[in-house]
């Protein structure tokens, strides 16, 4: 493959801006799997732990999608918000 001068620069930013995520065993995925679709289909309020930000989020889970590992999570506001799967350190109940 070659690269031209314009290329190279782009390949490069898209690897330094690939973000990293936690590595963690088949059992807490799981469990964080488990609790995802309960939310789901409850569509209850919870609370979630999200990696590498400084406040929970709080709200529904309104769509799973398995392509693109994303979790929408609408708060009491109605603003959806996007959270890779692998982000997500923990699931909570509101109450």
């Amino acid at each position: 493959m070659f690269l031209f001068k314009g290329e190279m620069n782009v390949t490069m930013a898209m690897l330094q801006s690939k973000k990293v995520h936690l590595e963690r065993d088949e059992f807490e995925l799981e469990e964080i799997a488990y609790a995802l679709s309960e939310a789901k289909e409850e569509r209850k309020i919870k609370v979630f732990i999200v990696h590498q930000q400084q406040e929970t989020l709080t709200g529904i889970v309104m769509k799973m999608d398995a392509n693109t590992k994303l979790i929408h999570i609408q708060n009491e506001a109605g603003d959806v918000y996007k959270v890779h799967f692998l982000d997500i350190l923990e699931v909570l109940s509101a109450e």
